[in-house]
């Protein structure tokens, strides 16, 4: 049984979900424990009892702002930083001219731009000179081959470590992605970093930029713009009337198609490339997020 397995390993186990199995694995693997947990009920009230350091779930936190505060139950400072793997990119990926990268692929169907606007996408920043590179998942490859068919100047590496993909993006001219643990990545290296937004809310888990977000993401904008990221939404096309919907979109399951996302212009997101592609080096962002 993982419980027993688990029993009393480690001198600190952190719960980030207010569940009752995070909870009781927490419980169960720590000597001392943090998590979170609900205001009221039963579970509630058992929680408070098994964690030694419990904090009562908020809503409307970014996701960073509320797991650091698990960090200050403790005792630790919270740091607003995203760590990102330092290790330098393989010589074998660096392309000979500057690039971008295109991380198309999110994990489920109610998070996707178009293939058709992928392709114009890549073929714009093309024709801007910038050599145009695809990564994903091994899990993505059946879609990719449907996204980049028949795309010659999109030089696909669709499966790379984590820090390979960290080192890539660090050094992209540009990087352009959908609500994605990758785009996520992206933030944190510090690469302008171009996030296409659909139903999910960008107040709670947009992109978090260097330097940290010192002015919060707006629930829904044409484009916004946060230090090195540039967060793209279509708030016109939602039938919902409303973005972020925060649903599985427009069929409320996870092969669903959005609206938001299928009528989003390819204009729209080449005029946040252009603002990233003319803005400051991200080098020059303080510790503080403003530029120096």
């Amino acid at each position: 049984m993982l419980v027993r397995q688990l029993w009393r390993r480690y001198d600190l186990a952190v719960s980030t979900q207010s569940g009752d199995r995070p909870t009781l694995f927490a419980w169960a693997a720590g000597r001392r424990t943090v998590g979170f947990v609900e205001a009221e009920g039963m579970a509630a009230r058992l929680k408070w009892l098994a964690l030694d350091f419990p904090v009562v779930a908020a809503g409307g936190l970014h996701r960073v702002n509320d797991v650091l505060r698990l960090a200050e139950a403790i005792g630790i400072p919270p740091v607003s930083e995203v760590a990102t793997p330092k290790d330098p990119m393989r010589p074998d990926l660096a392309p000979d001219r500057a690039y971008a990268v295109i991380h198309a692929a999110p994990m489920f169907r109610y998070k996707r731009w178009t293939a058709e606007s992928w392709q114009v996408l890549a073929a714009a920043l093309d024709a801007r000179g910038l050599q145009v590179l695809a990564t994903g998942g091994p899990d993505d490859r059946a879609y990719l081959d449907e996204v980049w068919a028949g795309q010659p100047e999109v030089h696909r590496l669709d499966v790379l470590a984590w820090q390979e993909l960290a080192g890539l993006i660090a050094g992209a001219r540009v990087y352009v992605g959908p609500d994605t643990s990758v785009t996520h990545l992206a933030a944190a290296t510090g690469a302008p970093t171009i996030a296409l937004y659909g139903p999910t809310d960008p107040r709670l888990w947009g992109p978090w930029p260097v330097g940290g977000l010192s002015t919060p993401w707006d629930a829904a904008g044409t484009i916004q713009n946060r230090h090195n990221v540039w967060l793209v939404q279509n708030p016109p096309s939602c039938p919902w009337a409303i973005l972020p919907c925060q649903q599985e979109c427009c069929l409320r399951r996870l092969d669903s198609y959005s609206k938001c996302l299928d009528e989003l212009a390819v204009s729209q997101v080449l005029s946040a490339v252009d603002a990233a592609l003319a803005a400051p080096a991200p080098a020059t962002l303080t510790a503080s997020g403003v530029q120096g």
